[in-house]
C-alpha cells in the first residue's frame, strides 16, 4: 500500500476524529497534528509575555511573530504526549493544557489575524509530509491538496451520548439533555461560520462512526486506504 503523505481529517464534535487521528498516526508512524494546538500555543505565549487575550491587535501581532513547531514524541518523552509542541524552540506541550488556557483559547481562535497567521504555520508543518492533520477546515482550507481527506461524523444523539459519558466520568454536574442541546447549537454554529465553516471537502470520504468504536474506525480507514491505493 502506497501511503498518502498527508491525511486531512475534519468532522463534527465528539465524532471520534481526534481519536482516529491519533491511532492512525501511531499505526502509520506519522505525526499527529491537531490544529487546535496552535491556537493554544498562541494563548500560552500571550500569557508568558503579559499580553491580555482581549487585546486583539496585540494577540494578532504575536501570532505572526512567534514560531510554532510540532515534532513526533521521541523516546525521551514517555509522558503520554501525542506530539511535542515548541514555541520559539521552547517545549510547551503541557503548558498549553492548563485550565487558564482552556478558558482563554476560544476568543483567541476567533481573531481573524490569528487565523491568518496560523494558516501559514499549519501549511508549513503539513507540507513536510507523513502527517495526520485534524481540525474542521483542513481539507477545505488548510490542505486542500491533501492526498486523503476524511470527514468524520456520527448521529447527533450518539455524539451527545459520548460527550455526556466523558462529562460524567470527569464528575461534571450536567444532564444528557444539556449536552445534547449544546452539541446541536455547536453544530449549527460550526456549519454556518462566515469564515471556514465545517463542511466536507468535495473529494472527502465520509466516515460514519455511529456504529463503530475507535478500533473499528481505524480498521475501516486502513482498509479504505488499501482499496484505493
Amino acid at each position: 500500500m502506497t501511503l498518502p503523505p498527508t491525511i486531512a481529517i475534519d468532522g463534527t464534535a465528539a465524532s471520534g476524529k481526534s481519536t482516529l487521528g491519533v491511532r492512525l498516526a501511531q499505526r502509520l508512524g506519522y505525526l499527529f497534528f491537531d490544529t487546535g494546538i496552535l491556537y493554544r500555543a498562541v494563548t500560552c505565549a500571550a500569557f508568558d509575555r503579559g499580553i491580555a487575550v482581549a487585546d486583539r491587535a496585540a494577540v494578532e501581532r504575536l501570532a505572526g511573530e512567534i514560531d510554532i513547531d510540532l515534532l513526533p514524541p521521541g523516546p525521551e518523552h514517555d509522558d503520554g504526549r501525542t506530539a511535542t509542541v515548541l514555541v520559539d524552540g521552547r517545549d510547551v506541550t503541557w503548558e498549553i493544557r492548563t485550565p487558564e488556557v482552556d478558558q482563554a483559547v476560544s476568543p483567541v481562535s476567533a481573531y481573524p489575524g490569528v487565523r491568518r497567521a496560523l494558516l501559514d504555520q499549519q501549511r508549513r508543518i503539513g507540507a513536510r509530509g507523513r502527517v495526520v492533520m485534524v481540525g474542521r477546515d483542513i481539507g477545505t482550507v488548510v490542505m486542500p491538496d491533501a492526498e486523503l481527506k476524511l470527514f468524520v461524523d456520527a448521529e447527533l444523539e450518539t455524539r451527545a451520548e459520548r460527550r455526556y459519558a466523558e462529562a460524567v466520568a470527569r464528575g461534571a454536574d450536567v444532564t444528557y439533555a444539556e449536552v445534547l442541546a449544546d452539541m446541536r447549537a455547536r453544530d449549527e454554529s460550526d456549519r454556518n461560520k462566515p469564515i471556514s465553516p465545517m463542511v466536507p471537502a468535495a473529494d472527502a470520504v465520509t466516515v460514519d462512526t455511529t456504529h463503530m468504536d475507535a478500533d473499528e474506525t481505524v480498521e475501516f480507514v486502513l482498509e479504505l486506504m488499501a482499496r484505493t491505493r
